[in-house]
């Protein structure tokens, strides 16, 4: 493979335009898909901008046509069926000996019948859900969950390394996504607590700067907390992680879970939090808005 890799990166949201936009300023050769065509128009644009030449294709088959690697970032588990193995899907366009990355959070079947359906054309496939949210991705800082085969591994590094900080081989087809579901499990149960224990300060009327100094530096310490206190403490949510999102990935944790026989309940219980705030009409606010729905001290 040459040190400019030819890709194809098929969808621009707020997590696949910068991430695309890095491997075009490591100066690998990008060919783009969204299936809004403004939103592709305005990214290659943004990258011109950049002084970084790209391309655009009308359909996932012509960006991937001829590419080295593919990489999807799409919605759902339905967009990606459809730009992988739709009729103009990615699959379709790609040579033997090509390579799938898929950056889509979907569930572990859908990767693993991705995974069977390139391997009958000759075509090696990687599922890497992608943590950070879009200030990762914009950072370049991600961190992603990998299954597929060594052998594949090692082609995509060096290219994924482009936009991530943590890049883990986790085990076969399937894998990356039962270790991203895991992770959002994690986040869920965080904020979970975060949230009762933001309110329990406040009402207690604590120096909220000073709670977090306190408790930030122990074994409290989270993500979460380092990037969501300040903002949960002023009801700052229009940003970040959308809580739409959310649940859709706390579905695929909660299917899993069933079906490898265990109970998960407090993912069930926070999802159900996470459901009321999307009812009130949250659905877009980030997953920190989880705190929305707790009263505060003087609401009792």
């Amino acid at each position: 493979m040459s040190s400019q890799t030819k890709i194809a990166f098929i969808g621009l949201g707020v997590m696949g335009a910068p991430m695309a936009r890095h491997l075009a300023a490591a100066r690998h050769s990008v060919t783009a898909y969204n299936r809004t065509p403004a939103r592709a128009k305005a990214w290659q644009q943004a990258c011109a901008d950049l002084g970084l030449e790209v391309a655009t294709a009308p359909s996932p088959a012509e960006a991937s046509r001829d590419a080295e690697i593919v990489f999807t970032c799409v919605g759902n588990e339905e967009d990606l069926a459809e730009v992988v193995l739709g009729s103009q899907g990615t699959l379709d366009a790609m040579a033997p000996g090509s390579l799938l990355v898929d950056h889509t959070t979907v569930s572990a079947d859908m990767a693993r019948r991705i995974d069977a359906a390139a391997k009958g054309r000759g075509i090696a496939a990687i599922d890497a859900p992608v943590s950070g949210g879009q200030a990762g991705a914009e950072n370049g800082a991600l961190a992603i969950m990998c299954g597929g085969t060594a052998e594949a591994m090692a082609r995509a590094t060096p290219v994924m390394a482009c936009y991530a900080a943590r890049i883990v081989h986790v085990g076969a087809a399937g894998a990356g996504q039962t270790a991203k579901m895991a992770n959002q499990m994690c986040i869920a149960g965080v904020l979970g607590g975060l949230s009762e224990a933001i309110r329990l300060a406040s009402a207690a009327g604590l120096d909220m700067d000073k709670t977090f100094e306190a408790i930030s530096g122990g074994a409290a310490r989270s993500w979460q907390m380092e990037n969501r206190w300040h903002t949960m403490v002023q009801d700052k949510f229009d940003f970040g992680f959308a809580i739409d999102w959310m649940r859709k990935d706390l579905d695929y944790a909660l299917a899993e879970s069933r079906r490898l026989g265990l109970s998960s309940p407090i993912t069930a219980l926070v999802d159900q939090f996470y459901a009321e705030v999307q009812a009130n009409g949250g659905g877009r606010l980030d997953t920190s808005a989880l705190i929305s729905r707790l009263p505060k001290g003087d609401d009792k």
